[in-house]
């Protein structure tokens, strides 16, 4: 059985580490690829926020470490 680890008070780069989306969540901002940053941080449980957060970090890449 493959659980989902407890993603509770995690940061979102802790989240995508320990779900080892990490490098692909770079590459979908290098890219300014919305779609995909979004469908990331699907996978690690921030639906509500994920389209706030990759505009947020689209708006001023430079702030986030791009």
């Amino acid at each position: 059985m493959n659980e989902k680890p407890d993603y509770n008070a995690m940061t979102v780069n802790e989240r995508l580490f320990t779900a080892g989306l990490l490098a692909a969540w770079d590459a979908a901002v290098r890219s300014r690829n919305r779609d995909r940053m979004i469908e990331l941080l699907n996978e690690v449980e921030l639906s509500n926020q994920a389209a706030s957060i990759s505009d947020a970090v689209l708006a001023n890449p430079k702030f986030y470490g791009f």
